[in-house]
Protein backbone atom coordinates (compact mmCIF):
# COMPACT_ATOMS: atom_id res chain seq x y z
CA UNK A 1 0.00 0.00 0.00
CA UNK A 2 1.36 3.42 -0.96
CA UNK A 3 1.19 6.21 1.62
CA UNK A 4 1.44 9.98 1.24
CA UNK A 5 4.93 9.81 2.67
CA UNK A 6 6.11 7.36 0.04
CA UNK A 7 9.01 9.15 -1.74
CA UNK A 8 7.81 7.90 -5.11
CA UNK A 9 4.34 9.33 -4.53
CA UNK A 10 5.71 12.69 -3.36
CA UNK A 11 7.99 12.81 -6.43
CA UNK A 12 5.06 12.03 -8.72
CA UNK A 13 2.91 14.74 -7.13
CA UNK A 14 5.70 17.27 -7.45
CA UNK A 15 6.26 16.29 -11.07
CA UNK A 16 2.55 16.62 -11.81
CA UNK A 17 2.33 20.05 -10.14
CA UNK A 18 5.37 21.19 -12.08
CA UNK A 19 3.87 20.05 -15.40
CA UNK A 20 0.65 21.98 -14.85
CA UNK A 21 2.61 25.00 -13.61
CA UNK A 22 4.58 24.92 -16.88
CA UNK A 23 1.29 24.75 -18.80
CA UNK A 24 -0.02 27.79 -16.88
CA UNK A 25 3.19 29.68 -17.64
CA UNK A 26 3.03 28.89 -21.37
CA UNK A 27 -0.65 29.89 -21.48
CA UNK A 28 0.22 33.18 -19.75
CA UNK A 29 2.87 33.94 -22.39
CA UNK A 30 0.50 33.13 -25.26
CA UNK A 31 -2.30 35.17 -23.69
CA UNK A 32 0.02 38.18 -23.36
CA UNK A 33 0.85 37.88 -27.05
CA UNK A 34 -2.80 37.69 -28.15
CA UNK A 35 -3.82 40.59 -25.90
CA UNK A 36 -0.97 42.82 -27.06
CA UNK A 37 -1.70 42.05 -30.69
CA UNK A 38 -5.32 43.21 -30.28
CA UNK A 39 -5.40 46.00 -27.66
CA UNK A 40 -4.29 48.73 -30.05
CA UNK A 41 -7.30 48.01 -32.30
CA UNK A 42 -9.32 49.87 -29.67
CA UNK A 43 -6.65 52.12 -28.16
CA UNK A 44 -5.10 53.49 -31.37
CA UNK A 45 -7.31 56.60 -31.80
CA UNK A 46 -6.89 57.61 -28.14
CA UNK A 47 -3.12 57.08 -28.24
CA UNK A 48 -2.80 59.04 -31.49
CA UNK A 49 -4.72 62.01 -30.03
CA UNK A 50 -2.76 61.96 -26.78
CA UNK A 51 0.67 61.80 -28.45
CA UNK A 52 -0.32 63.91 -31.50
CA UNK A 53 0.74 61.07 -33.77
CA UNK A 54 -2.00 61.30 -36.41
CA UNK A 55 -2.82 58.65 -39.00
CA UNK A 56 0.75 57.37 -39.20
CA UNK A 57 0.80 56.36 -35.53
CA UNK A 58 -2.56 54.61 -35.84
CA UNK A 59 -1.24 52.57 -38.77
CA UNK A 60 2.07 51.66 -37.11
CA UNK A 61 0.82 50.73 -33.61
CA UNK A 62 -0.37 47.25 -34.51
CA UNK A 63 1.75 46.86 -37.63
CA UNK A 64 5.07 47.35 -35.80
CA UNK A 65 4.28 44.57 -33.32
CA UNK A 66 3.05 42.11 -35.95
CA UNK A 67 5.96 42.90 -38.28
CA UNK A 68 8.63 42.08 -35.70
CA UNK A 69 6.75 39.01 -34.52
CA UNK A 70 6.25 37.66 -38.04
CA UNK A 71 9.83 38.22 -39.23
CA UNK A 72 11.45 36.65 -36.16
CA UNK A 73 9.01 33.88 -35.20
CA UNK A 74 10.71 31.07 -37.12
CA UNK A 75 14.13 32.37 -36.07
CA UNK A 76 13.01 32.38 -32.43
CA UNK A 77 12.14 28.70 -32.65
CA UNK A 78 15.51 27.86 -34.22
CA UNK A 79 17.37 29.89 -31.57
CA UNK A 80 15.57 27.92 -28.87
CA UNK A 81 16.71 24.68 -30.46
CA UNK A 82 20.28 26.01 -30.65
CA UNK A 83 20.72 27.67 -27.25
CA UNK A 84 18.00 25.99 -25.16
CA UNK A 85 14.31 26.76 -24.75
CA UNK A 86 14.63 27.83 -21.10
CA UNK A 87 17.26 30.45 -21.90
CA UNK A 88 15.27 31.89 -24.81
CA UNK A 89 12.03 31.86 -22.81
CA UNK A 90 13.67 33.88 -20.03
CA UNK A 91 15.22 36.33 -22.49
CA UNK A 92 11.91 36.66 -24.32
CA UNK A 93 9.72 37.32 -21.29
CA UNK A 94 12.29 39.69 -19.73
CA UNK A 95 12.58 41.72 -22.93
CA UNK A 96 8.82 41.71 -23.50
CA UNK A 97 8.23 43.01 -19.97
CA UNK A 98 10.83 45.77 -20.32
CA UNK A 99 9.51 46.80 -23.74
CA UNK A 100 5.99 46.96 -22.29
CA UNK A 101 7.22 49.35 -19.60
CA UNK A 102 8.81 51.57 -22.24
CA UNK A 103 5.60 51.51 -24.30
CA UNK A 104 3.48 52.44 -21.28
CA UNK A 105 5.75 55.35 -20.37
CA UNK A 106 6.56 56.56 -23.91
CA UNK A 107 6.26 60.37 -24.16
CA UNK A 108 6.18 60.54 -27.97
CA UNK A 109 5.24 58.39 -30.99
CA UNK A 110 8.70 57.29 -32.18
CA UNK A 111 9.66 55.73 -28.84
CA UNK A 112 6.27 54.03 -28.59
CA UNK A 113 6.64 52.45 -32.05
CA UNK A 114 10.18 51.33 -31.18
CA UNK A 115 8.81 49.75 -28.00
CA UNK A 116 6.11 47.96 -30.01
CA UNK A 117 8.78 46.57 -32.34
CA UNK A 118 10.73 45.38 -29.30
CA UNK A 119 7.59 43.76 -27.85
CA UNK A 120 7.05 41.83 -31.07
CA UNK A 121 10.72 40.85 -31.37
CA UNK A 122 10.99 39.53 -27.82
CA UNK A 123 7.57 37.91 -28.19
CA UNK A 124 8.95 36.02 -31.20
CA UNK A 125 11.73 34.68 -28.96
CA UNK A 126 9.24 33.79 -26.23
CA UNK A 127 6.25 32.16 -27.94
CA UNK A 128 7.92 29.30 -29.89
CA UNK A 129 9.66 28.00 -26.77
CA UNK A 130 6.42 27.21 -24.96
CA UNK A 131 5.35 24.43 -27.31
CA UNK A 132 8.82 22.84 -27.32
CA UNK A 133 9.02 22.97 -23.50
CA UNK A 134 5.59 21.33 -23.18
CA UNK A 135 6.51 18.57 -25.63
CA UNK A 136 9.39 17.66 -23.31
CA UNK A 137 7.55 18.15 -20.00
CA UNK A 138 4.28 16.32 -20.76
CA UNK A 139 3.76 12.67 -21.48
CA UNK A 140 1.97 11.80 -24.71
CA UNK A 141 -1.25 10.92 -22.86
CA UNK A 142 -1.44 14.33 -21.14
CA UNK A 143 -0.25 16.41 -24.07
CA UNK A 144 -3.57 16.36 -25.92
CA UNK A 145 -5.41 17.39 -22.75
CA UNK A 146 -2.96 20.25 -22.22
CA UNK A 147 -3.25 21.45 -25.83
CA UNK A 148 -7.02 21.37 -25.46
CA UNK A 149 -6.80 24.28 -23.04
CA UNK A 150 -5.11 26.56 -25.57
CA UNK A 151 -8.24 27.22 -27.62
CA UNK A 152 -10.42 28.43 -24.73
CA UNK A 153 -7.65 30.52 -23.14
CA UNK A 154 -6.61 32.20 -26.38
CA UNK A 155 -10.25 32.70 -27.33
CA UNK A 156 -10.97 34.46 -24.06
CA UNK A 157 -7.78 36.50 -24.49
CA UNK A 158 -8.81 37.67 -27.94
CA UNK A 159 -12.04 39.02 -26.43
CA UNK A 160 -10.48 40.26 -23.21
CA UNK A 161 -7.77 42.35 -24.90
CA UNK A 162 -9.99 44.84 -26.72
CA UNK A 163 -12.67 44.84 -23.99
CA UNK A 164 -10.14 45.56 -21.24
CA UNK A 165 -8.52 48.24 -23.39
CA UNK A 166 -11.88 49.95 -23.81
CA UNK A 167 -12.72 49.86 -20.12
CA UNK A 168 -9.22 50.92 -19.02
CA UNK A 169 -9.26 53.94 -21.33
CA UNK A 170 -12.77 54.92 -20.26
CA UNK A 171 -11.86 54.52 -16.56
CA UNK A 172 -8.75 56.72 -16.99
CA UNK A 173 -7.02 54.97 -14.08
CA UNK A 174 -4.84 57.40 -12.09
CA UNK A 175 -5.19 59.84 -14.97
CA UNK A 176 -3.02 57.56 -17.15
CA UNK A 177 -5.58 57.09 -19.96
CA UNK A 178 -4.27 54.34 -22.31
CA UNK A 179 -0.93 53.69 -20.58
CA UNK A 180 -2.11 50.94 -18.16
CA UNK A 181 -2.88 48.63 -21.11
CA UNK A 182 0.89 48.28 -21.56
CA UNK A 183 1.96 48.77 -17.95
CA UNK A 184 -0.20 45.82 -16.84
CA UNK A 185 2.24 43.61 -18.78
CA UNK A 186 5.00 44.66 -16.39
CA UNK A 187 3.15 43.00 -13.51
CA UNK A 188 2.10 39.90 -15.46
CA UNK A 189 5.47 39.57 -17.17
CA UNK A 190 7.30 40.00 -13.87
CA UNK A 191 5.22 37.22 -12.29
CA UNK A 192 5.86 35.02 -15.32
CA UNK A 193 9.61 35.66 -15.14
CA UNK A 194 9.79 34.66 -11.46
CA UNK A 195 7.80 31.48 -12.08
CA UNK A 196 9.82 30.61 -15.21
CA UNK A 197 13.10 30.97 -13.32
CA UNK A 198 11.90 28.51 -10.70
CA UNK A 199 10.14 25.79 -12.72
CA UNK A 200 11.48 25.58 -16.27
CA UNK A 201 13.82 22.64 -16.81
CA UNK A 202 17.37 23.43 -17.83
CA UNK A 203 18.48 22.45 -21.31
CA UNK A 204 21.65 23.23 -23.22
CA UNK A 205 20.21 23.13 -26.73
CA UNK A 206 21.94 21.79 -29.80
CA UNK A 207 24.70 24.15 -30.96
CA UNK A 208 24.80 22.41 -34.35
CA UNK A 209 21.36 23.89 -35.22
CA UNK A 210 21.72 26.35 -38.11
CA UNK A 211 19.86 29.69 -38.06
CA UNK A 212 19.54 31.46 -41.42
CA UNK A 213 20.29 34.97 -40.25
CA UNK A 214 20.81 36.27 -43.79
CA UNK A 215 17.42 35.02 -44.94
CA UNK A 216 15.76 36.55 -41.88
CA UNK A 217 17.49 39.87 -42.52
CA UNK A 218 16.35 39.93 -46.15
CA UNK A 219 12.77 39.18 -45.08
CA UNK A 220 12.90 41.94 -42.46
CA UNK A 221 14.17 44.55 -44.95
CA UNK A 222 11.53 43.41 -47.45
CA UNK A 223 8.69 43.95 -45.00
CA UNK A 224 10.04 47.23 -43.66
CA UNK A 225 10.43 48.59 -47.18
CA UNK A 226 6.93 47.59 -48.23
CA UNK A 227 5.22 48.76 -45.04
CA UNK A 228 7.13 52.02 -44.70
CA UNK A 229 6.42 52.90 -48.32
CA UNK A 230 2.75 52.03 -48.01
CA UNK A 231 2.21 53.94 -44.77
CA UNK A 232 4.37 56.95 -45.65
CA UNK A 233 2.88 57.27 -49.12
CA UNK A 234 -0.73 57.02 -48.00
CA UNK A 235 -0.13 59.42 -45.08
CA UNK A 236 2.14 62.13 -46.51
CA UNK A 237 1.81 61.72 -50.27
CA UNK A 238 3.45 59.54 -52.91
CA UNK A 239 6.78 61.30 -53.16
CA UNK A 240 10.03 59.69 -54.29
CA UNK A 241 10.81 58.28 -50.82
CA UNK A 242 7.79 55.97 -50.34
CA UNK A 243 7.92 54.85 -53.96
CA UNK A 244 11.63 54.02 -53.65
CA UNK A 245 10.90 52.21 -50.38
CA UNK A 246 8.33 49.95 -52.02
CA UNK A 247 10.64 49.25 -54.97
CA UNK A 248 13.43 48.37 -52.53
CA UNK A 249 11.06 46.05 -50.69
CA UNK A 250 10.24 44.23 -53.92
CA UNK A 251 13.93 43.89 -54.81
CA UNK A 252 14.80 42.56 -51.38
CA UNK A 253 11.94 40.09 -51.63
CA UNK A 254 13.48 38.79 -54.85
CA UNK A 255 16.79 38.40 -52.98
CA UNK A 256 14.95 36.61 -50.14
CA UNK A 257 13.30 34.22 -52.63
CA UNK A 258 16.69 33.47 -54.20
CA UNK A 259 18.15 32.86 -50.75
CA UNK A 260 15.43 30.30 -50.04
CA UNK A 261 16.43 28.43 -53.20
CA UNK A 262 20.17 28.44 -52.51
CA UNK A 263 20.60 28.34 -48.70
CA UNK A 264 21.63 25.03 -47.13
CA UNK A 265 19.15 25.56 -44.28
CA UNK A 266 16.43 27.92 -45.60
CA UNK A 267 13.71 29.38 -43.39
CA UNK A 268 11.12 27.51 -45.46
CA UNK A 269 11.92 23.93 -46.49
CA UNK A 270 12.43 23.97 -50.27
CA UNK A 271 10.22 20.94 -50.90
CA UNK A 272 7.30 22.87 -49.36
CA UNK A 273 7.66 25.64 -51.91
CA UNK A 274 7.32 22.99 -54.64
CA UNK A 275 4.15 21.64 -53.01
CA UNK A 276 1.18 23.15 -54.89
CA UNK A 277 -1.25 22.51 -52.06
CA UNK A 278 0.93 24.22 -49.46
CA UNK A 279 1.80 27.23 -51.62
CA UNK A 280 -1.87 27.65 -52.54
CA UNK A 281 -2.72 27.61 -48.84
CA UNK A 282 -0.02 30.23 -48.23
CA UNK A 283 -1.50 32.44 -50.96
CA UNK A 284 -5.05 32.11 -49.64
CA UNK A 285 -3.80 32.67 -46.10
CA UNK A 286 -1.85 35.79 -47.09
CA UNK A 287 -4.95 37.32 -48.67
CA UNK A 288 -7.48 36.35 -46.02
CA UNK A 289 -5.33 37.03 -42.93
CA UNK A 290 -4.49 40.48 -44.33
CA UNK A 291 -8.11 41.28 -45.18
CA UNK A 292 -9.43 40.05 -41.82
CA UNK A 293 -6.88 41.96 -39.72
CA UNK A 294 -7.42 45.13 -41.71
CA UNK A 295 -11.20 44.84 -41.40
CA UNK A 296 -11.14 44.53 -37.60
CA UNK A 297 -8.97 47.64 -37.28
CA UNK A 298 -11.02 49.87 -39.60
CA UNK A 299 -14.25 48.74 -37.91
CA UNK A 300 -12.81 50.00 -34.62
CA UNK A 301 -11.78 53.29 -36.24
CA UNK A 302 -15.20 53.71 -37.86
CA UNK A 303 -17.06 53.07 -34.61
CA UNK A 304 -14.99 55.59 -32.67
CA UNK A 305 -14.52 58.28 -35.33
CA UNK A 306 -17.61 57.76 -37.49
CA UNK A 307 -20.24 56.66 -34.97
CA UNK A 308 -18.60 58.61 -32.11
CA UNK A 309 -18.66 55.63 -29.78
CA UNK A 310 -16.44 55.65 -26.69
CA UNK A 311 -13.51 53.25 -26.44
CA UNK A 312 -15.54 51.14 -24.00
CA UNK A 313 -18.63 50.99 -26.25
CA UNK A 314 -16.46 50.23 -29.27
CA UNK A 315 -14.82 47.31 -27.48
CA UNK A 316 -18.26 45.97 -26.56
CA UNK A 317 -19.55 46.64 -30.08
CA UNK A 318 -16.82 44.40 -31.51
CA UNK A 319 -17.60 41.52 -29.12
CA UNK A 320 -20.15 39.95 -31.55
CA UNK A 321 -17.44 39.79 -34.23
CA UNK A 322 -15.02 38.14 -31.79
CA UNK A 323 -17.67 35.73 -30.50
CA UNK A 324 -18.40 34.73 -34.09
CA UNK A 325 -14.69 34.05 -34.64
CA UNK A 326 -14.40 31.97 -31.47
CA UNK A 327 -17.63 30.01 -32.11
CA UNK A 328 -16.67 28.98 -35.62
CA UNK A 329 -13.07 28.27 -34.63
CA UNK A 330 -14.23 25.81 -31.97
CA UNK A 331 -16.69 24.23 -34.41
CA UNK A 332 -13.88 23.75 -36.94
CA UNK A 333 -11.54 22.26 -34.35
CA UNK A 334 -14.30 19.99 -33.01
CA UNK A 335 -14.41 18.01 -36.23
CA UNK A 336 -15.71 20.12 -39.11
CA UNK A 337 -12.28 20.62 -40.66
CA UNK A 338 -11.60 16.87 -40.52
CA UNK A 339 -14.88 16.16 -42.32
CA UNK A 340 -14.93 19.00 -44.83
CA UNK A 341 -11.29 19.91 -45.44
CA UNK A 342 -10.84 22.66 -48.02
CA UNK A 343 -14.61 22.91 -48.50
CA UNK A 344 -14.73 24.50 -45.04
CA UNK A 345 -12.28 27.17 -46.22
CA UNK A 346 -14.59 27.92 -49.16
CA UNK A 347 -17.59 28.06 -46.82
CA UNK A 348 -15.73 30.45 -44.52
CA UNK A 349 -14.81 32.75 -47.42
CA UNK A 350 -18.41 32.70 -48.67
CA UNK A 351 -19.68 33.62 -45.20
CA UNK A 352 -17.20 36.52 -44.99
CA UNK A 353 -18.48 37.77 -48.36
CA UNK A 354 -22.08 37.55 -47.10
CA UNK A 355 -21.18 39.29 -43.84
CA UNK A 356 -19.35 42.12 -45.59
CA UNK A 357 -22.27 42.51 -48.00
CA UNK A 358 -24.66 42.74 -45.03
CA UNK A 359 -22.46 45.37 -43.38
CA UNK A 360 -22.35 47.32 -46.66
CA UNK A 361 -26.13 47.39 -46.69
CA UNK A 362 -26.54 48.80 -43.18
CA UNK A 363 -23.33 50.62 -42.24
CA UNK A 364 -24.40 54.09 -43.40
CA UNK A 365 -27.78 54.10 -41.70
CA UNK A 366 -27.28 52.03 -38.57
CA UNK A 367 -26.12 52.78 -35.07
CA UNK A 368 -23.42 50.87 -33.24
CA UNK A 369 -25.63 48.10 -31.88
CA UNK A 370 -27.55 47.64 -35.14
CA UNK A 371 -24.37 46.23 -36.67
CA UNK A 372 -24.37 43.27 -34.25
CA UNK A 373 -25.98 40.54 -36.47
CA UNK A 374 -23.81 41.37 -39.49
CA UNK A 375 -20.68 41.50 -37.33
CA UNK A 376 -21.46 38.09 -35.83
CA UNK A 377 -21.91 36.53 -39.29
CA UNK A 378 -18.69 38.13 -40.52
CA UNK A 379 -16.88 36.81 -37.44
CA UNK A 380 -18.11 33.27 -38.15
CA UNK A 381 -16.61 33.45 -41.63
CA UNK A 382 -13.30 34.89 -40.41
CA UNK A 383 -13.05 32.27 -37.66
CA UNK A 384 -13.61 29.43 -40.11
CA UNK A 385 -10.92 30.80 -42.44
CA UNK A 386 -8.34 31.66 -39.78
CA UNK A 387 -8.64 28.24 -38.15
CA UNK A 388 -9.03 26.07 -41.23
CA UNK A 389 -6.55 27.54 -43.74
CA UNK A 390 -3.40 26.65 -41.73
CA UNK A 391 -4.70 23.15 -40.98
CA UNK A 392 -5.72 22.33 -44.56
CA UNK A 393 -2.53 23.84 -46.01
CA UNK A 394 -0.59 21.17 -44.07
CA UNK A 395 -2.64 18.36 -45.65
CA UNK A 396 0.00 17.32 -48.21
CA UNK A 397 3.07 18.09 -46.06
CA UNK A 398 5.33 15.19 -45.16
CA UNK A 399 5.97 14.46 -41.47
CA UNK A 400 9.53 15.78 -41.71
CA UNK A 401 8.20 19.02 -43.25
CA UNK A 402 5.54 19.64 -40.59
CA UNK A 403 7.70 21.77 -38.28
CA UNK A 404 8.90 24.10 -41.04
CA UNK A 405 5.40 24.28 -42.55
CA UNK A 406 3.73 25.14 -39.24
CA UNK A 407 6.34 27.79 -38.41
CA UNK A 408 6.05 29.31 -41.88
CA UNK A 409 2.27 29.54 -41.61
CA UNK A 410 2.49 31.17 -38.17
CA UNK A 411 4.92 33.76 -39.50
CA UNK A 412 2.75 34.31 -42.58
CA UNK A 413 -0.27 35.02 -40.38
CA UNK A 414 1.63 37.69 -38.43
CA UNK A 415 3.16 39.30 -41.54
CA UNK A 416 -0.13 39.23 -43.46
CA UNK A 417 -1.87 40.85 -40.49
CA UNK A 418 0.77 43.60 -40.50
CA UNK A 419 0.34 44.18 -44.23
CA UNK A 420 -3.44 44.06 -43.99
CA UNK A 421 -3.61 46.47 -41.05
CA UNK A 422 -1.43 48.96 -42.95
CA UNK A 423 -3.10 48.52 -46.34
CA UNK A 424 -6.77 48.57 -45.31
CA UNK A 425 -6.33 51.49 -42.90
CA UNK A 426 -4.49 53.37 -45.67
CA UNK A 427 -7.46 52.77 -47.97
CA UNK A 428 -9.83 53.85 -45.17
CA UNK A 429 -8.02 57.14 -44.54
CA UNK A 430 -7.64 57.87 -48.27
CA UNK A 431 -11.38 57.44 -48.75
CA UNK A 432 -12.24 59.40 -45.59
CA UNK A 433 -12.11 62.69 -47.53
CA UNK A 434 -15.59 61.79 -48.80
CA UNK A 435 -16.87 60.91 -45.32
CA UNK A 436 -16.27 58.08 -42.88
CA UNK A 437 -19.38 56.18 -44.02
CA UNK A 438 -17.91 56.17 -47.53
CA UNK A 439 -14.49 55.15 -46.18
CA UNK A 440 -16.00 52.19 -44.32
CA UNK A 441 -17.90 51.11 -47.43
CA UNK A 442 -14.79 51.26 -49.59
CA UNK A 443 -12.87 49.19 -47.01
CA UNK A 444 -15.65 46.60 -46.92
CA UNK A 445 -15.68 46.36 -50.72
CA UNK A 446 -11.91 45.76 -50.73
CA UNK A 447 -12.20 42.96 -48.13
CA UNK A 448 -15.16 41.45 -49.97
CA UNK A 449 -13.31 41.45 -53.32
CA UNK A 450 -10.12 39.96 -51.81
CA UNK A 451 -12.10 37.10 -50.25
CA UNK A 452 -14.10 36.50 -53.42
CA UNK A 453 -10.93 36.36 -55.55
CA UNK A 454 -9.41 33.87 -53.10
CA UNK A 455 -12.23 31.37 -53.59
CA UNK A 456 -10.94 29.84 -56.87
CA UNK A 457 -7.48 29.31 -55.33
CA UNK A 458 -9.02 27.17 -52.57
CA UNK A 459 -9.57 24.43 -55.19
CA UNK A 460 -5.77 24.06 -55.43
CA UNK A 461 -5.33 23.47 -51.68
CA UNK A 462 -5.09 19.94 -50.22
CA UNK A 463 -8.48 18.24 -50.01
CA UNK A 464 -8.15 17.40 -46.32
CA UNK A 465 -6.21 18.44 -43.25
CA UNK A 466 -3.67 16.04 -41.67
CA UNK A 467 -5.37 13.35 -39.61
CA UNK A 468 -3.07 14.06 -36.70
CA UNK A 469 -1.07 17.17 -35.84
CA UNK A 470 2.35 16.96 -37.34
CA UNK A 471 1.40 14.21 -39.81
Amino acid sequence: MTTLTDPGTVGTHRSSRRMWAILGLVLLADALDVIDATVTNIAAPTIARDLHGGEGLIKWLGTAYLLAMGVLLVVGGRLGDKFGQRRLFLIGISGFTLASAVAGLAPEPTLLIAARVAQGAFGALLIPQGMAIMMKAFGRDLLAKAFGLFGPVLGVSSVAGPVLAGFIISADLFGLSWRPIFLANVILGGIGLVIATRILPRDDGDRSTVVDGRGSGLLAVTMIGLLYGLIEGSTNGWTALPVASIIAGVLFFAAFARRQRTATHPLVTRSLLQNRGFTSGMLVGLSVFAAGAGLVLVLSLFMQEGLHASARDTSLGLVPLTLGIITSAFAAMAGLVAKLGRRLVAIGLAVVVVGCGWLLAVVDRAGLWSLTPALFVTGIGIGLCFTTIPMVALGDAKPEEAGSASGSLSSLQQLASALGSAAVTSIFFQAAASGLDHAMKVSLVVVLVVCALSLPVVALMPRTAPREPGH
